[in-house]
């Protein structure tokens, strides 16, 4: 197997932990929510933090196996 298919096979295996988890937690503290009637805003702040950081981590590992 070359490295490229082992990288995908990392990044799926990845992918799937983080989707666990989120599933489970839903929506993380910090996150902001308002809700009036029948109106609901959702606004995902510590959660596209933590995308970003997590993403931005991908990244670096993908580009040093370059």
């Amino acid at each position: 197997m070359t490295g490229f298919g082992k990288l995908f096979i990392l990044l799926g295996v990845i992918f799937i932990v983080i989707g666990l988890i989120w599933s489970f937690i839903g929506k993380l503290p910090g996150d902001i929510t308002f809700k009036t009637g029948n109106t609901t805003i959702y606004f995902p702040i510590v959660t596209s933090i933590v995308v970003s950081i997590i993403l931005s981590v991908i990244f670096m590992i993908v580009g040093r196996l370059k």
